[in-house]
């Protein structure tokens, strides 16, 4: 844990939301006076809703140099916003859970998490109701520009990235004056949080690992990583000094935090982007929604998570996952019209993938008024796609993926044990970019200002076309 003030020291003034905040709280007190005889089932749901700030969930990442205090800062502010705090500690100590397990026993053995375990375990974490609802901090996460991307790929997108910063010289002499007690496991510093009561400091203990090498070692791998990972987060990032008081540090972070962004965009995107199974929709879904603030929504995942929430279309959607056959039209809008009409969506703008795939589609949303103004269709060859889908791997036992030609496994052990989807197999992507060619003339023809574009070839390449044809107006299209 960073310490440079103990981490149960909370500021004794916290700023407030002001008188937002204050409406909430008399709403909140006269809810439970009339609802106190009342059935108790909808307080929960209530009461959670009355608690948020304008339905805003916190979705936050901290990151910074060993001692730089992030951990500090990061527990005073999921103390404040009544959000959840997540690091790799936390991740890999939940109970119950196999993938914990298998991150715990590598923890041990090797000091780290292997990065597609730690993303499983976060995606996990993330999909819980606690998390849904009120948000998350992520503490130290991601620590490499691949766990950053990877991350983005799978749309989870934080609004507010706060890094924190300080001298190395600084950082080392905080780092060797930490002391921790062994009883209570509070962290001290022999200098700027020293404990006034002689029996605690007798007690003191130097933490594992504290001692100027291994400091020196960790400083030089976090900054080696960090200049990676802060272009993946544009327009939301705050960098804030450390050198200074702790509760200083803290108010600058909460002010940043609580700080809305508005879209980069000229006007509220309705994005659609289509394509075959491996063009590469969802990462250029997720690059847009970086940038731009935009909602992803990926029809398959919103009905993976109405089914894993237990929503009420839940037990519609069940039977179909369960015989793995395709869920009806109408099933997939009415859940789908859920999601854009909520205000989110509304305000900023989404991007949506994974539907429609076929005309009958394209006009159902279209009758029911969810008209996107920008369309982009992904062309790539079949090769293409084979050599990004078909050799996929994943390890059983780290639950690493790999690719046999683009990040090939490290040992001919680990290769031997890997594992194919069968969902990556040449003949289901076949079937599946099949389908899609089919129907693709028509949605084409359906979607007359559609812009067609080369899919293969760098996605931050196709990224900046799909980005001109969102700021720039629509060519005219000559008849």
């Amino acid at each position: 844990m960073d310490a440079t003030t103990a981490p149960h020291r909370i500021p004794p003034q916290m700023p407030q939301y002001g008188e937002a905040n204050h409406i909430f709280e008399l709403m909140q007190n006269m809810l439970e006076q009339l609802l106190i005889h009342q059935p108790k089932d909808p307080i929960p749901f209530m009461i959670d809703h009355l608690q948020r700030d304008s339905d805003y969930v916190p979705k936050i990442v901290i990151l910074g140099p060993p001692a730089s205090g992030k951990t500090t800062i990061a527990m005073w502010l999921a103390k404040h916003l009544s959000t959840n705090l997540l690091s790799v500690e936390s991740l890999i100590a939940k109970e119950y859970s196999p993938l914990a397990a298998d991150a715990r026993m590598h923890y041990q053995k090797f000091k780290m998490v292997p990065d597609m375990l730690l993303i499983r375990l976060m995606q996990e974490r993330l999909k819980e109701e606690d998390c849904v609802r009120r948000g998350w901090i992520l503490d130290g996460i991601p620590e490499t520009r691949e766990q950053a991307l990877t991350i983005q790929t799978l749309g989870i997108s934080p609004r507010h990235v706060i890094v924190l910063s300080a001298p190395d010289t600084v950082l080392i002499e905080r780092n060797l004056g930490k002391r921790i007690d062994p009883q209570t496991g509070e962290i001290y510093h022999t200098t700027f949080d020293w404990p006034p009561e002689s029996e605690i400091q007798n007690r003191l203990m130097v933490p594992a690992g504290i001692f100027e090498g291994e400091t020196a070692r960790k400083l030089l791998e976090y900054h080696r990583n960090i200049v990676r990972i802060l272009p993946s987060y544009p327009k939301i990032l705050k960098v804030i000094s450390a050198d200074q008081p702790c509760v200083d540090v803290f108010y600058q972070a909460l002010t940043y935090v609580q700080t809305s962004h508005r879209s980069n965009a000229p006007f509220t995107p309705r994005v659609l982007l289509c394509g075959p199974v491996g063009s590469g929709k969802s990462l250029q879904a997720a690059l847009l929604a970086q940038k731009y603030g935009l909602i992803n929504v990926c029809c398959g995942q919103l009905l993976k998570e109405a089914v894993a929430d237990k929503s009420k279309y839940s037990d519609l959607i069940q039977p179909f996952f369960e015989k793995e056959i395709a869920v009806p039209d109408n099933i997939i809008m009415k859940v789908l019209k859920q999601r854009l009409d909520q205000q989110d969506c509304v305000e900023r703008g989404w991007v949506l993938h994974g539907f429609p795939r076929d005309l009958d589609q394209a006009h159902l949303m279209d009758n029911l008024g969810y008209k996107p103004n920008r369309v982009f269709f992904l062309n790539v060859p079949f090769d293409s796609v084979i050599e990004r889908l078909s050799l996929r791997r994943t390890d059983p036992i780290t639950g690493e993926r790999y690719h046999l030609m683009y990040k090939p496994p490290p040992t001919i052990e680990v290769q031997a044990r890997l594992l194919q989807n069968p969902k990556d197999s040449e003949e289901q992507i076949k079937l599946k970019m099949d389908l899609f060619y089919r129907n693709s003339a028509e949605l084409e023809q359906f979607y007359g200002d559609a812009i067609t574009l080369n899919g293969d070839q760098d996605p931050y390449t196709v990224f900046e076309y799909i980005e001109s044809g969102i700021i720039n107006r629509l060519p005219k299209k000559v008849p």
